[in-house]
């Protein structure tokens, strides 16, 4: 499953100790009512949190921005930094999505369901279904795809260049880079449908652990990173 966390950086400093064996070891110990045990733990974190200072120091790094300690952060597979900055093309898509909630009480793209008294709506056939989606979900876990020599020795080249070109944004790249890189290239696999992880697999977990650490260097103009493409285009381009 997946565990959402809003306000990552607000969480009580035992919650957020508490998370380092879950996420380092894929294990929960508990000790309560008399009871102790280890449980296992195996599921994806999606946390998002706010800068410390109410706006991203660019010059900073993420450690600094962030109330949150390097031994933590170093423990997610990627990292994104989202700016709210002012894009007229951005700002308008936006402002028509909300206005439109407003005034129909659906979101774009959902029709009302017949008899439309009943007040309730369904996706028009441009979404794909939350049943489709749920098996489709439910068929890729099932999956234990498998890294043969080649995939493994490209891995093995991707990572001894990433730490080569570490930079003081992006942190040192340690072993844990090495094992995202190679969890990324899994669940690409498994997006797939396949068993078997393929080179192109690799390659796409490298870019999107690439256009992670763009998002957090300073290698824009002023001092920033470039803002050309919003991070979620970088995430999907080809």
């Amino acid at each position: 499953g997946v565990c959402c966390i809003d306000e990552f950086d607000k969480m009580d400093d035992g919650d957020r100790t508490s998370l380092h064996e879950v996420m380092e070891q894929q294990t929960v110990s508990i000790a309560k009512a008399g009871i102790i045990t280890t449980l296992n733990a195996r599921t994806s974190i999606l946390a998002a949190s706010n800068p410390k200072f109410g706006r991203w120091k660019r010059k900073a790094t993420p450690a600094e921005n962030v109330n949150l300690p390097p031994a933590l952060l170093s423990r997610f597979d990627l990292l994104w930094v989202l700016l709210d900055e002012a894009d007229d093309e951005r700002d308008k898509a936006l402002s028509m999505h909300v206005t439109y909630v407003h005034l129909h009480g659906v979101a774009p793209g959902r029709v009302e369901a017949a008899g439309g008294d009943t007040g309730q709506s369904e996706m028009s056939n441009d979404f794909f279904s939350k049943d489709f989606l749920r098996a489709y979900v439910g068929e890729a876990k099932r999956i234990q795809p498998r890294i043969d020599a080649h995939a493994a020795k490209i891995i093995q080249e991707i990572y001894v260049e990433m730490r080569r070109h570490r930079t003081r944004q992006t942190g040192v790249v340690t072993a844990r880079s090495l094992l995202s890189l190679i969890r990324l290239s899994q669940a690409l696999a498994r997006l797939r449908v396949s068993d078997r992880v393929q080179e192109p697999d690799v390659r796409e977990a490298a870019r999107l652990l690439e256009a992670s650490k763009a998002s957090l260097a300073d290698t824009g103009p002023r001092g920033g990173f470039s803002r050309s493409r919003s991070a979620a285009v970088e995430i999907y381009a080809d």
